[in-house]
């Protein structure tokens, strides 16, 4: 049985300077990374009231 990946990229773009948003499965909670070289950081997504976005649940039984 493959183990699930706990954090899916949703979206990527750069390739030296690179910003990408990355969804927890298990919460749907949404993260900003980004990386410069050989340094990076992540942080909460959040929207524009300042509360986390949060992916709606994906129905697991089509």
């Amino acid at each position: 049985m493959a183990k699930k990946e706990r954090f899916k990229t949703v979206y990527s773009q750069g390739t030296l300077d690179v910003v990408q948003i990355l969804e927890d499965t298990e919460t749907g909670v949404n993260y900003v990374f980004h990386k410069v070289a050989n340094a990076g950081g992540m942080t909460l997504l959040l929207d524009k009231d300042g509360k986390p976005v949060i992916s709606p649940p994906v129905d697991k039984e089509l």
